[in-house]
């Protein structure tokens, strides 16, 4: 910028005067700012300025007029100090900026402040370089974002998104099985058809499936109505508790965890530890379990065939589904022949699923076997096959008055953990013993090793299921839902478990009955195959 101008003196003043004024800049790049420094009080009546709108042949804006009356000036040295300023502070931005210095007390000296400009110039060029280089960086950045931002996204492709954002947020795994998650979101925007709901469904389904957890899965709405129902204690099928294989069991198909009491499963005679080879004809091997949970369940009255290993020999099934009730505790008292009465009876407890009530059927299972004077208490989690974490949380508090019950553990280590302050105890002083098998799964687990690892009970059976890994479920917009893997656990002695489960500290007899009466028979017929005696139950 050039400014070519001279001051003629007011009425009131005789000494000339310089101005300069109006420096512009402007960059398509971005939307222009003022800035206005004003570094000398001016009076609206002494100062009058005017300037061309027209470019010299060099680009340079000519500035051909002023008027500067008499008033205080800006001296050179406050003049080069602001230009030094103003010339590193600002970038991409307009500057409107003014000053006067007098001429008498400073000789002319163009070249000095054409100079300035210059290097003004030339630093406020290098700025915009700078900046030019960054803009352009975020375009390229951002370029991958910049056809999704130009759709507009439909219903389909925010439910998409909403999903994406749970398992971003709740996931365990942060390097989502050694994935870019944000490129995958972008590229399955762009790729994956998501016309109608299906074909949403499809895709969050195909996104799940990238992360290589069978834990973590889509529910459509009706089969997240279905889970809800189930931790409220009633779903319609044949009553099975089913899981994945271990290596020590084989390769492919499904293992039974349990049976439910009195279900038809239980009534045709699988039993834990079963292997489900078939569903309606469909091979299990490839089979994931909650695909096989959804076949097994259905409207009742209505009937499914199965293919089951027991042992060496196969069995063909024909079960016909019905409401099965969950009822999460059964209990009754033992009385032990030739005892002293302070040592006639055990509480015998039988838990078969952590539903929404469990916890409270614990507490009055055991005030209901206190008044029957019931001084021990054994507590059967065999095939338990878990259920809600916080019920299993809230029994292990029952029975300990003080003590970790179980560290919850992320990618990064340990993140939380409950314990019990004796707040909700109600039984932490009578003996108890515990009952675990290869059917005692997932919040069952955790509480038994809450009460081994605390010393608060023995473990009796034979080492547990092996699931130590924590889901949440989420509700998507639409109803539908998923279930996340969202943690790990560990015992309180820092025993993770999955995969290895619960190891108890003995072993029960052999043909060990699993139900209450045939419990009680044990203790009462010392002939008994299965018998144990009470010492040694309670012997911690």
């Amino acid at each position: 910028m050039e400014f070519l101008s001279s001051c003629a003196s007011s009425s009131s003043s005789s000494s000339p005067h310089f101005a300069f004024f109006n420096l512009h800049h402007q960059n398509s790049l971005t939307s222009r700012a003022t800035v206005k420094l004003q570094l000398l009080q001016w009076n609206s009546s002494a100062v009058g300025i005017g300037r061309s709108t027209s470019l010299s042949t060099d680009g340079r804006e000519r500035i051909w007029s002023c008027n500067c009356g008499p008033r205080r000036a800006l001296s050179l040295p406050q003049l080069r100090s602001s230009h030094s300023h103003m010339s590193s502070g600002f970038d991409l931005i307009s500057l409107n900026c003014q000053y006067v210095f007098k001429w008498r007390r400073y000789p002319v000296n163009f070249r000095r402040i054409r100079s300035s400009m210059e290097k003004f110039r030339q630093r406020f060029s290098v700025q915009v370089a700078r900046v030019m280089v960054c803009v352009m960086l975020v375009v390229s950045v951002s370029s991958t974002f910049g056809d999704t931002s130009s759709w507009a996204l439909t219903e389909e492709n925010l439910l998409f998104l909403e999903a994406w954002r749970t398992i971003d947020r709740a996931y365990i795994d942060k390097t989502f099985n050694g994935q870019s998650w944000f490129r995958y979101r972008e590229n399955a925007l762009r790729n994956e058809p998501m016309n109608t709901r299906e074909e949403t469904y499809t895709a969050i389904k195909k996104m799940l499936a990238t992360l290589d957890d069978p834990f973590t899965r889509f529910l459509e709405p009706e089969k997240f109505k279905s889970l809800q129902s189930g931790t409220q204690g009633a779903l319609t099928g044949v009553g099975l508790s089913i899981g994945y294989r271990t290596i020590a069991d084989g390769p492919g198909g499904l293992v039974v965890i349990s049976a439910a009491p009195g279900g038809p499963a239980e009534r045709a005679g699988i039993s834990s530890g079963d292997v489900i080879l078939a569903i309606d004809d469909t091979t299990t091997e490839s089979m994931g379990i909650y695909d096989a949970a959804e076949r097994l369940q259905g409207s009742e009255g209505s009937s499914v065939q199965l293919t089951i290993q027991s042992g060496p020999s196969v069995k063909h099934l024909d079960l016909v589904r019905e409401k099965v009730a969950l009822n999460p505790v059964k209990s009754r008292i033992c009385e032990l022949p030739g005892s002293g009465n302070d040592s006639s009876k055990i509480g015998y407890i039988k838990l078969t699923s952590f539903t929404q009530k469990a916890s409270g059927a614990v507490k009055e299972a055991i005030d209901s076997l206190r008044s029957n004077s019931v001084n021990a208490f054994v507590l059967d989690l065999r095939d338990n096959s878990g259920g809600l974490f916080p019920e299993g949380v809230e029994i292990a508090k029952i029975w300990l008055d003080k003590g970790v019950i179980v560290y919850i553990c992320d990618s990064r280590g340990v993140r939380d953990i409950y314990d019990s302050d004796g707040s909700n105890t109600i039984a932490a002083s009578e003996p108890l013993a515990v009952l675990v098998n290869k059917g005692t799964a997932s919040a069952s687990e955790i509480l038994a090793g809450a009460l081994k690892d605390n010393k608060r009970a023995m473990l009796f059976g034979e080492p547990t299921y092996g699931k130590g890994k924590i889901q949440s479920v989420f509700k998507l917009s639409d109803g539908s839902g998923l279930a996340v893997t969202v943690a790990r656990y560990e015992t309180p002695a820092h025993i993770d478990i999955d995969k290895v489960g619960v190891i108890p500290d003995g072993p029960l007899p052999a043909s060990f009955p699993k139900d209450g009466d045939g419990f009680c028979s044990c203790f009462e017929d010392p002939a008994s195959v299965c018998n144990i005696n009470r010492v040694q139950l309670f012997s911690r």
